[in-house]
């Protein structure tokens, strides 16, 4: 399908299960939130050494996706939404890719790889009868893991 959604800035793919499986849903969105993962930090003393704590990581939380005015041309995502409100299929999980797409948006200049997903909110917005997409004002996604992948050749960071 190409992409008709060239103004937005994220593409976000989202597979049942593992990368390798078909796009569940693939979508674009305006405003991206909520890439990020926190270490809650454990500070102790060391018996004698008063001079500095000693720091130690512990635990570790991942925030949850926010993503904004998106537009997909399927009901793929409220499908999933219901699918994880059954009793049957309550542990159905996703894999999610957000792509951030470069100033040409020819190339996504990074991948944020979301693992574990679960929608926990996805929200219609005022209905328009001048377009025949799929519109989202807000979708939510929790996840229990977030990894960063570079492209390939190098490159400098931002």
């Amino acid at each position: 399908m190409p992409n008709l959604f060239t103004t937005f800035n994220f593409h976000v793919n989202i597979m049942l299960g593992d990368r390798s499986t078909d796009p569940l849903c693939d979508a674009s969105f305006s405003e991206c939130g909520g890439l990020e993962v926190a270490t809650e930090v454990k500070t102790i003393r060391e018996g004698g050494n008063n001079n500095r704590p000693i720091h130690l990581a512990g635990p570790v939380s991942y925030g949850t996706l926010s993503l904004k005015r998106g537009m997909t041309a399927s009901f793929d995502l409220w499908d999933w939404v219901d699918r994880v409100t059954r009793d049957g299929e309550r542990h159905l999980r996703a894999t999610c890719e957000v792509e951030m797409l470069g100033a040409d948006r020819s190339a996504p200049v990074a991948t944020f790889v979301l693992t574990g997903c679960l929608p926990a909110k996805l929200k219609a917005p005022a209905l328009n009868a001048q377009t025949g997409l799929v519109a989202i004002e807000e979708m939510e996604i929790a996840y229990e893991m977030l990894t960063l992948e570079k492209p390939s050749g190098g490159g400098g960071g931002a």
